[in-house]
């Protein structure tokens, strides 16, 4: 078969498809939606016309989003999760000889869209403490005339956050547009939605698959000016999103203020993970904004796979240029996370 060229080298999303007892690797809500919210939503579905196109407008459901952030419907683009947005971002200001500027140790896809767009990626990496340098951004960005700048914030897999000032600092310097991908923001509680309307190349990615348990429905958004938010569309596919994922979006944003108790049990865990897993000797734990935790270890690997033979899954990172000896967990319900927790500990007592 004759492959497009380099395609053998480009690098998969891969992750570990079990079925484990106790999921904690993906980053997903281990609670599935409120009762309330899955009740209305099969009650939306039952009326849906599974015989017709997706609307290929999406309206209803910008309208929502565009009301909610006292936007127009024009600065709202939907995409099957904040990844589809992303790529398409992507592909709209990158290709050929054009730079993308992104942090590094972050979300993997970053650079592998960049591959995937035959533009030139340009990793920024992290301080020590997984900190972002605005300075080295805005540097990678001047020298390499880049076309586009990807803040991830808060910071998969790290957990850490940008400060507003540093973002906006990256904003009014970047001679290109930023997107700021908040996929966790709702477990943070700090936004840069506000610089929508002082700024026009900021752009803001959000998802509904982490803090409203809506992962298997891949819905995302983008908010931007109305100008960004057109070319960007033209490089989607027709009817992109399907029929289901957008009626039950409109019934998860419509009912969003259900998702706040899961969202402050999650916090209130995350906490209580930190604190635990701090008293352990010989282990990091690294602060976290979002729904999981980064911890760092010297049996990193032994430690995962003692928890696989338990049936819990967790991501390891051990391996990962910047992240050795690194795991990630997602927070889980306090019944799992109690259990987790007695058996990290048995292991680090074992030594």
């Amino acid at each position: 078969m004759d492959y497009r060229p380099d395609l053998d080298k480009l690098p998969t999303y891969s992750v570990d498809e079990r079925e484990w007892d106790i999921k904690l690797d993906a980053n997903e809500s281990n609670l599935n939606l409120p009762p309330l919210v899955q009740e209305r939503l099969m009650n939306r579905l039952a009326f849906l016309a599974f015989n017709r196109y997706p609307e290929m407008g999406m309206n209803h459901l910008k309208e929502q989003i565009a009301h909610n952030f006292k936007l127009t419907s024009e600065q709202v683009l939907i995409g099957n999760g904040s990844s589809e947005i992303l790529e398409k971002l992507f592909h709209a200001l990158g290709g050929p000889g054009r730079s993308i500027v992104f942090p590094t140790p972050s979300f993997s896809m970053y650079q592998i869209y960049a591959k995937l767009t035959e533009s030139k990626p340009v990793p920024v990496l992290l301080e020590e403490d997984y900190s972002l340098d605005p300075e080295k951004m805005l540097a990678a960005a001047k020298q390499s005339a880049a076309k586009l700048i990807v803040l991830c914030t808060p910071n998969n897999p790290t957990g850490n956050a940008m400060s507003q000032e540093d973002i906006e600092r990256i904003v009014t310097q970047a001679d290109c547009p930023v997107v700021v991908d908040e996929a966790y923001v709702e477990f943070y509680g700090q936004t840069a939605v506000g610089l929508l309307n002082k700024y026009p190349n900021v752009m803001i990615a959000r998802t509904f698959s982490k803090a409203y348990g809506f992962a298997s429905a891949r819905i995302g958004y983008l908010l931007a000016a109305a100008d960004l938010v057109k070319m960007v569309g033209k490089v989607c596919m027709p009817y992109h999103v399907n029929a289901l994922s957008l009626a039950g979006a409109e019934v998860v944003f419509q009912m969003r203020d259900e998702f706040i108790p899961s969202i402050q049990q999650t916090v209130a865990e995350r906490e209580r993970l930190t604190t635990a897993l701090k008293a352990l000797p010989g282990m990091i734990v690294y602060p976290s904004v979002t729904n999981f935790l980064l911890i760092k270890l010297a049996k990193a690997t032994e430690l995962a796979n003692f928890l696989a033979d338990k049936g819990v899954g967790i991501r390891d990172f051990s391996q990962a240029s910047g992240l050795e000896g690194c795991l990630r967990m997602t927070v889980g319900t306090p019944a799992e996370n109690d259990a987790v927790l007695s058996m990290i500990t048995d292991f680090m007592e074992r030594g």
